[in-house]
């Protein structure tokens, strides 16, 4: 059985992405790890080659920004690199630049590619997700957060990356899944309120128009956090690899975890996950088999 994994980042040093941290949490699952730099406005090269992993292979790529409506370029960018991956990989992990698998979910993770390698059926794996908010003691717990993606697919030509490329389809069918047994940390909003907004500042290009872009450039240079539905404190541990990053945090976050934001239909679906796990009218981007 052969697993390789792969990732897309541009301007990784610019918009401080722990993407040194996501492609380290992979490697010791993967048998091969492919990384495709985007033409960057800083050193994300130097950064990458600087990784100490004979696994690492880099490949170099000019985005086209004419793409960026609904994040496309992010899309056509994971699946340019996805069909430049060794023929002889049976899956195919991918990582995104701000997402991090915890080591205690290894062992999980290759078992259930194990299991389902001959089972034709199950054409992904499906992860949990963890969405930390402000900093690394919050995370969210609502229905703003969607709780599960694929990450592990099948090398298959059929499938290609979805609309923005959080997940995948086999044309605009879903994939059939089951789940890894495993979640990714994702840490895309855990920043200082003035590099979050810098970032936002930065990437909305990707999604936006030019007139809503604008808007957003010449908004304050500030994030503001407080403006959550609902989070819960994080009290277990983070993935070793990202030690040395959250000692580093120079920033406070005091966030009101009582506040609850929600209008009534909301916290009323709300306080019914709590009560049965059941989150109704979920949007889910796979089938579960």
């Amino acid at each position: 059985m052969k697993i390789v994994g792969f990732t897309i980042i541009k301007n990784a040093l610019l918009n401080d992405y722990p993407i040194v941290e996501a492609i380290r949490s992979v490697l010791p699952v993967v048998d091969e790890m492919v990384v495709s730099v985007g033409q960057s406005e800083d050193d994300t090269l130097g950064l990458i080659r600087a990784i100490d992993s004979d696994k690492i292979r880099i490949v170099e790529s000019t985005w086209d920004m004419s793409l960026r409506e609904g994040g496309k370029v992010l899309a056509v960018e994971t699946n340019k690199v996805y069909r430049q991956l060794p023929a002889d990989a049976d899956w195919v992990f991918y990582i995104q630049g701000d997402e991090v698998v915890h080591e205690k979910y290894y062992p999980a993770i290759r078992q259930a590619c194990k299991k389902h390698l001959e089972d034709k059926r199950v054409e992904g794996l499906l992860f949990d997700y963890r969405h930390f908010y402000g900093t690394y003691d919050y995370v969210g717990d609502s229905r703003t957060w969607y709780r599960r993606e694929v990450r592990i697919i099948r090398n298959d030509p059929g499938i290609s990356a979805y609309r923005d490329a959080q997940g995948f389809r086999r044309g605009r069918k879903k994939l059939n899944v089951r789940h890894s047994g495993a979640a990714i940390y994702h840490y895309g909003w855990v920043k200082s309120p003035k590099q979050m907004k810098q970032k936002m500042k930065n990437v909305g290009r990707f999604w936006q128009d030019d007139d809503e872009w604008q808007q957003l450039l010449q908004s304050e240079d500030f994030f503001d956090y407080t403006q959550f539905d609902s989070l819960t404190r994080f009290t277990e541990s983070h993935p070793a690899v990202m030690r040395e990053r959250i000692a580093r945090q120079d920033w406070k976050v005091e966030l009101d975890l009582s506040k609850k934001g929600f209008e009534l239909r909301d916290r009323l679906l709300y306080w019914f996950e709590k009560k049965t796990g059941i989150r109704p009218f979920e949007f889910r981007n796979y089938r579960r088999v």
